[in-house]
């Protein structure tokens, strides 16, 4: 009895194999910026969800202390507290407890980091540089909220904060931001964690104490000193906001300076300001 000989299996020819290669080399060429877009939104709506816990914070605060936010630096020249935690000596890092806000952040469960930061400030914490991480990346209006200001927008004290409402516009008041400082040591794109928001002019300067007229070069007031800008557009060049009344916003920058002090440069590291007039009224809630 004779047996058929089987037809001898095929394999791939090594074009054949090229081209399946080449076919899913294409297909994650297509797929993985829409995957990265899409890691990025989750960032950035994480990162929104952690500025809206902040803005609660403030809000259970000033219903337990007659109206007043939290204090942002109390006793600044001290050099010892922040509104998120508290530090042993001028050359420490701040820890997350002893601050103003750090009890109602603890009974929270923690401020998480900005998921887009959070990398930075583990690479500053290994190399020792980082001394504001427990700010988790997020910086507070504490030129103008975290302080107590004389009807003339005159500092009278830093250590408490100001009464919620005395600002008229709850909804164009800046209570928390995506933060960070160009001052790195790494290159013109590097930056460090800060924890506050700053407004485009320093408060005590005529360009802010005349009012958001005055904004502009000083309005003819006497001109006005700017202080480096902190809010930082990490995502997809865009920052995180959240306003007095809670709601969160999503802004693009319009403007950016440096006082030429420190090693980072604004521009390359994406940080800034927002908004149409240059003048603090986003900040000051005028």
């Amino acid at each position: 009895m004779q047996h058929r000989a089987g037809r001898p299996e095929r394999g791939f020819s090594l074009i054949e194999l090229l081209v399946v290669i080449a076919i899913i080399a294409l297909l994650i060429g297509v797929l993985l910026p829409s995957l990265q877009s899409a890691r990025a939104t989750a960032r950035a709506a994480a990162c929104a969800s952690g500025l809206r816990q902040l803005g609660s914070m403030v809000q259970l605060y000033a219903g337990d202390h007659k109206s007043a936010a939290p204090a942002g630096a109390p006793d600044f020249l001290v050099n010892r507290v922040r509104w998120f935690g508290s530090r042993t000596g001028p050359s420490a890092s701040f820890g997350t407890s002893g601050g103003t806000l750090s009890a109602y952040l603890e009974a929270s469960g923690n401020l998480r980091e900005c998921p887009s930061f959070s990398g930075r400030l583990a690479e500053l914490a290994a190399r020792g540089e980082g001394f504001e991480r427990g700010c988790g990346g997020y910086g507070y209006n504490n030129s103008y909220i975290g302080v107590k200001r004389g009807q003339d927008g005159r500092l009278v004290t830093d250590r408490l904060g100001e009464r919620v409402e005395r600002f008229v516009r709850p909804a164009a008041t800046v209570l928390f931001g995506d933060a960070a400082f160009a001052a790195g040591t790494t290159g013109s794109a590097s930056v460090i964690e800060y924890s506050f928001v700053e407004p485009r002019w320093i408060p005590e300067s005529p360009a802010a104490l005349q009012g958001p007229t005055a904004g502009n070069g000083g309005g003819g007031y006497g001109g006005g000193t700017r202080p480096d800008p902190s809010v930082h557009f990490r995502h997809a060049g865009r920052a995180g906001i959240v306003w007095l009344d809670g709601h969160v916003s999503s802004e693009s920058r319009t403007l950016t300076d440096s006082s030429g002090l420190y090693s980072g440069d604004p521009m390359e590291s994406g940080v800034g300001w927002f908004g149409a007039h240059d003048d603090n009224r986003l900040f000051c809630g005028q």
